[in-house]
């Protein structure tokens, strides 16, 4: 049975329908914290036993939650709350029980924590067949952009684009040929839509194309630092806890 549980959302009133919810499903249930960015919830998982389970929202005002697994190995289950659908693939593979759309109801919490005491004797996540279904579906990647130009419109091809890179807010694409053209999504909605054989989220700044990659350096505290062609002045910092999976993934 669950005993303890955190709460990860960065908008209050959706933080105080959850705690109601759970008042009323599960009084005998602690909420031992309620989180409400990024960088709080891995300075907390770092310093604080974690709990049985944590109902994490996606979209935090400081970026996907996704980002919190390449700062700490969380041992809890997780129940993932959205107003978004286009996660559910990625929510699996990070000790996602179940992903319940926003706004959440008191019989689709129940559910979702029924299974994760299900899980946790013994600890085994169980997907139902709709999302085992979802889970290994062929996901389609983004190929192109369509970017206005003038009174009109130009296509900007992915292939084509050496590194996006993030600078005040605002996306960039680095093309090979030099040019710079602003991309009207955020890098994290670029990670999600790009194909992960051919682009490496390197930090919350980079995303890099595996052809643009000159070379890959020894950098100090376990980092790597990546050369990329045609772009000599620009240095791409990788941490060292993506290190061995920037490794594998040019490995493969």
């Amino acid at each position: 049975m669950i005993r303890t549980l955190v709460i990860i959302e960065d908008e209050r009133p959706n933080a105080d329908r959850l705690k109601r919810l759970l008042t009323t499903i599960r009084p005998d249930t602690e909420i031992i914290a309620v989180l409400e960015d990024i960088a709080e919830s891995v300075r907390w998982f770092s310093a604080n036993p974690h709990p049985d389970v944590v109902l994490m929202d996606i979209r935090l005002s400081d970026g996907l939650s996704f980002e919190i697994f390449e700062e700490i190995k969380l041992s809890s289950s997780v129940v993932f709350t959205t107003a978004y659908d286009e996660y559910a693939l990625r929510a699996f593979k990070h000790n996602g029980i179940d992903y319940l759309l926003k706004p959440i109801e008191a019989n689709e919490l129940r559910e979702a924590l029924n299974k994760v005491d299900a899980a946790l004797v013994p600890r085994v996540q169980t997907l139902s067949l709709e999302h085992m279904l979802n889970f290994f579906k062929p996901k389609e990647f983004r190929n192109r952009f369509l970017l206005p130009f003038r009174d009109g419109y130009k296509t900007i091809l992915v292939q084509d684009i050496s590194f996006f890179y993030s600078e005040l807010k605002i996306t960039h694409a680095k093309l090979g040929n030099g040019l710079d053209e602003i991309i009207p999504l955020t890098m994290e909605e670029l990670d999600q839509q790009l194909d992960p054989k051919i682009f490496f989220r390197a930090n919350r700044q980079f995303i890099v194309h595996i052809d643009a990659i000159a070379g890959v350096h020894n950098y100090f505290n376990g980092k790597l630092k990546l050369a990329i062609n045609k772009y000599p002045d620009i240095d791409v910092v990788v941490s060292r806890e993506k290190a061995s999976s920037l490794k594998n993934w040019l490995d493969f």
